[in-house]
């Protein structure tokens, strides 16, 4: 496994990291106590850095990871969370206010079983006012990093340009990470555009989705997937020639997304422990390049296109 800093924040975490979403039971039903297990099996297998958010299950995902959190020594882990997008009983909600800002990060902590965060996100900013998000939402989290409360601060979204209009409009060292999803994987490799300009600003630079919520994988993809028909239709033919190799094109494309040193660090979410397991046994392969063109050249004129978040 090897280790990255988070910008200047003197986090250094695994270049492969835990993505505690599946915790929730986001992308199928879960077994808790195997959930819990997986969460363990990350930080044995050198892991140390797991992000989640009162979004994920709505509250589910913190609550499962706060029980194995408590049998972890708090020294062993980077522990990143979420304010902003929230939801109950099966309906999303959003705010962005700095009071309900600062009331999600008590309690995440109380869900999370810890007494201070490492990394608060502003989750999913294109639902929001980008004004608000400058003059509310930023200075209440960086009022708690002044405090202690939280360590360090840092936003999110699926589109990039929006990472960089909240930075452009920020004093310096406001935003000291970025967290982008979709967009440094196989079919899209977007985040790459965008490197220098994050580096100039100091910023570390998280990627989620290695596998682009399921289009790259031999499962396929959920219903709920909002990718256009004709990526997902490309996605699948790139895994049936990765698979016909004898190469699951899962394995690929967690090679592909850990494979860029600029790329601070690579989260994938499961609630398996032998999926993680795997997984960290994948990324310390060789990867094969002349497939990783091969799949590319498969997804052709389908490569960077996105849609919008959900």
């Amino acid at each position: 496994m090897q280790y990255r800093e988070i910008g200047k924040t003197g986090m250094k975490v695994s270049s492969l990291s835990f993505g505690a979403s599946s915790l929730g039971g986001v992308f199928h039903d879960i077994r808790e106590k195997e959930a819990i297990q997986s969460v363990f099996t990350a930080i044995e297998t050198g892991m140390n850095f797991i992000d989640v958010s009162p979004y994920y299950g709505h509250y589910k995902a913190e609550t499962v990871l706060g029980k194995a959190l408590k049998e972890i020594p708090r020294n062993s882990y980077y522990l990143s969370t979420k304010v902003g997008r929230y939801g109950k009983d099966g309906v999303n909600t959003w705010d962005y206010s700095a009071k309900r800002a600062k009331e999600s990060v008590y309690e995440s902590m109380d869900r999370l079983n810890i007494d201070y965060i490492d990394l608060i996100n502003v989750h999913d900013i294109e639902f929001a006012d980008l004004n608000q998000i400058v003059n509310e939402t930023l200075p209440a989290l960086v009022e708690l990093r002044e405090q202690g409360i939280v360590k360090h601060v840092g936003i999110t979204d699926l589109q990039l340009e929006n990472l960089k209009w909240v930075i452009d409009h920020v004093p310096s060292g406001t935003v000291e990470s970025v967290l982008n999803f979709c967009h440094y994987c196989l079919c899209d490799d977007k985040l790459a555009d965008f490197l220098d300009y994050f580096e100039s600003k100091e910023i570390g630079i998280i990627n989620a989705s290695p596998l682009s919520m399921g289009m790259l994988s031999e499962r396929g993809v959920p219903t709920w997937h909002p990718a256009p028909v004709s990526l997902i239709e490309a996605c699948k033919r790139a895994m049936e020639h990765c698979k016909a190799k004898n190469y699951p094109i899962e394995k690929l494309a967690m090679q592909f997304s850990v494979n860029n040193p600029r790329v601070t660090t690579t989260l994938f979410s499961t609630a398996n422990p032998e999926n993680v397991k795997k997984n960290v046994a994948w990324i310390e392969e060789e990867m094969d390049n002349e497939l990783v063109n091969e799949v590319r050249e498969i997804i052709g004129d389908q490569q960077r296109v996105s849609w919008a978040n959900s």
